[in-house]
């Protein structure tokens, strides 16, 4: 009877062993739609926590053969859906980590301390009990990392894949939780650590799950940012309304700016914004005899029109002021341009100025749409001029071409 009660005492206690932790068990569902907050000062590294190990170089390495092989199928699977939580409540955002060059979700409110390591970024809370670090290697064997990465400071490994382009890794450290993920494009990888406190995952284990599901670790500077994210460095266009140095712009394009540039003139100061109606003007001291566009009497309710801006320099090399076809209906444009040409002209046939364009990602423009291209009318925008004593000088025969600009924002 005694050697019964102890079969069935060691079988539980093998069985609870070989659990996952629990903040990888939970259910997934959809994630909530980020807030954006604001970052706080640098933080320093924190004593016993343990983010991936740096250094300028990965030493190239073979793939790893027959402990691959014997790896267990507990060991493997895919990354869990992101679980819901309160975006707000977190303060969610989704950023550009301009040190590595990838894209993650940040719950700058359980992180607030922002600091560098030596291959990324870290975000820490004030403690150091949650720390999500970013790193990126130029030269490194993705199967190598992994392995290393698997076998760091005897972490118990509850999930893990690796893949051609990338892998992830869940699972404990000591006292504390970790969710790895990197991916590899060419002989460079990029990849974000969460290490995490057991006692915040009631907490940490939704949002470290989210931090990885929203990493993407090279995106592609030719596609529309996602809704949510402000870019570090956004590129726009913009006319010349008076001679003196007054332009206008798309809202979108100069919010929240720490700078803005108007090559190759300088800085320019953000004077009015109007954000119902897309429009923002902003002014170069100093500069004279600027061309400004010619305006039409009327807008346009649909037809043939022509796009005419400064494309960004990442979707496009070149600073040159292009124009590209495109058709009007019911104020929405198509096809959508390139990038940075949110501010840009609309032009009828004979060159004049009958709208703006207006770029604005799906939190702005609605649910399932990626980007919403629509035109604001040049009787908004004379309205908009006449509000603050502006008229414009331009003439019927003036080249609209001379009036576009590119407008650089920059942001913290």
């Amino acid at each position: 009877m005694k050697l019964s009660i102890l079969i069935v005492v060691g079988l539980i206690v093998v069985g609870v062993s070989a659990r996952a932790p629990s903040s990888f068990a939970r259910d997934p569902s959809t994630a909530v739609a980020p807030a954006p907050t604001r970052t706080a000062a640098p933080a320093t590294a924190v004593p016993g926590a343990l983010p991936p190990k740096v250094g300028a170089k990965r030493p190239a390495a073979k793939p790893p053969g027959a402990a691959a092989a014997r790896r267990n199928k507990e060991e493997t699977g895919s990354l869990p859906e992101t679980p819901s939580f309160s975006a707000q409540a977190v303060g969610w955002e989704l950023v550009e980590d301009a040190k590595t060059g990838v894209r993650l979700g940040v719950p700058e409110k359980l992180v607030p301390r922002l600091g560098v390591s030596r291959s990324g970024t870290r975000w820490s809370s004030a403690q150091g009990q949650i720390q999500i670090e970013t790193f990126r290697f130029s030269e490194a064997a993705l199967p190598a990392l992994f392995e290393e990465e698997r076998k760091s400071s005897h972490r118990q490994i509850a999930s893990s894949n690796l893949k051609p382009d990338g892998f992830f890794i869940l699972g404990s450290q000591g006292l504390k939780n970790f969710v790895v993920r990197a991916a590899a494009q060419g002989g460079e990888v990029r990849g974000v650590t969460v290490l995490y406190d057991q006692a915040t995952e009631g907490t940490m284990s939704s949002v470290a799950i989210a931090v990885a599901n929203a990493f993407v670790g090279f995106p592609d500077p030719k596609v529309p940012p996602p809704a949510g994210l402000r870019r570090r460095v956004e590129y726009g266009s913009a006319f010349v309304v008076a001679r003196d140095g007054a332009l206008i712009t798309a809202a979108g394009v100069v919010d929240q700016c720490d700078a803005i540039t108007v090559p190759p003139f300088g800085h320019a100061e953000l004077v009015t914004e109007d954000k119902s109606s897309g429009l923002a003007l902003i002014r170069l001291y100093g500069a004279r005899n600027l061309a400004p566009a010619p305006l039409a009497d009327n807008t346009v309710a649909a037809g043939e029109v022509t796009l005419i801006g400064l494309a960004d320099p990442l979707a496009e090399a070149g600073d040159m002021v292009t124009a590209v076809p495109a058709r009007l209906s019911a104020s929405a444009l198509e096809p959508a341009p390139k990038l940075g040409f949110s501010g840009a002209a609309v032009a009828d046939a004979r060159g004049r100025l009958v709208g703006m364009v207006d770029l604005r990602p799906a939190a702005m423009a609605g649910a399932g749409v990626a980007t919403a291209v629509a035109m604001v009318p040049v009787e908004i925008i004379r309205a908009f001029l006449q509000a603050q004593h502006i008229a414009s000088a331009a003439t019927d025969n003036a080249a609209i071409n001379q009036s576009l600009l590119r407008v650089i924002c920059v942001r913290k």
